[in-house]
């Protein structure tokens, strides 16, 4: 019996190797635009990816598009000519450990947060009144942001008005998953379970959920998949983040 386990352990632990060190899909040729038309900037010794255009003229307002989670500023593609039509400046960011932004060890949404203000610091438009629209993930960052404004704390934004999508704050009508559940408690498993996750796994959680109607493109969710091994190799954890959410 021992010498049976052997053998599954010296043909399993090559097997995972290998597969733990996939290299990241190659990205699509609309990913690759969208990087393209975007810039950086720094902080904490980290780099953070940013997109932004200038839109309808005569127009002062300002929209930041805060993305949800695992995605990247990607998520808003889409609708970003239609917002481009009713306000002035479009900025989207990919959070820290997100998209083609750096990914470190641990994330938080009060870092995020800080993020944020650093890249309206970075354009410019710290003294503007902006405009928020989030999803997801992006909504306890914005709740954060929002905080922080009624706090007057330095370096706050001006916030003109904010639109929350989807978010699950609300901790009596928030269901997570078996999944997310494991992620935020677990903090021997969720560092491994984020390396064993495989696309068709991601696409799984990606697209069961939703009603027929509103489920995302398969096109869309490859993309997601390819960002999340954007200067990683693979996954995103959110377990940290995940704790910030319940102590905001």
């Amino acid at each position: 019996m021992r010498e049976w386990w052997l053998h599954v352990g010296l043909i399993c632990v090559p097997l995972l190797a290998v597969y733990l060190h996939v290299p990241p899909p190659r990205l699509s040729p609309a990913l690759h635009g969208w990087h393209s038309a975007g810039g950086s900037f720094a902080f904490r010794g980290s780099s953070v990816f940013y997109r932004e255009s200038f839109g309808a003229v005569g127009s002062s307002d300002v929209v930041i598009l805060l993305h949800g989670f695992p995605t990247s500023s990607y998520d808003w593609n889409k609708i970003w000519e239609p917002l481009n039509q009713r306000f002035n400046r479009v900025v989207a960011l990919d959070f820290l450990g997100f998209g083609f932004s750096d990914k470190p060890h641990r994330y938080s949404i009060f870092e995020q947060a800080s993020v944020v203000e650093a890249l309206v610091a970075h354009l410019g438009l710290s003294d503007h009144r902006v405009n928020i629209l989030s999803h997801d993930y992006g909504d306890t960052v914005a709740l954060e942001l929002l905080y922080r404004s009624d706090q007057k704390r330095s370096g706050h934004l001006t916030i003109n008005s904010l639109c929350l999508s989807n978010g699950g704050i609300f901790p009596e009508t928030h269901y997570p998953r078996l999944l997310q559940k494991v992620l935020k408690d677990s903090s021997f498993l969720s560092p491994l379970l984020t390396r064993l996750i495989n696309f068709p796994l991601f696409s799984r959680g990606s697209v069961s959920e939703p009603p027929l109607a509103t489920r995302p493109e398969v096109g869309w969710v490859g993309g997601a998949w390819r960002l999340c091994g954007v200067k990683t190799g693979r996954g995103t954890d959110c377990a940290d983040g995940c704790q910030d959410r319940e102590v905001f």
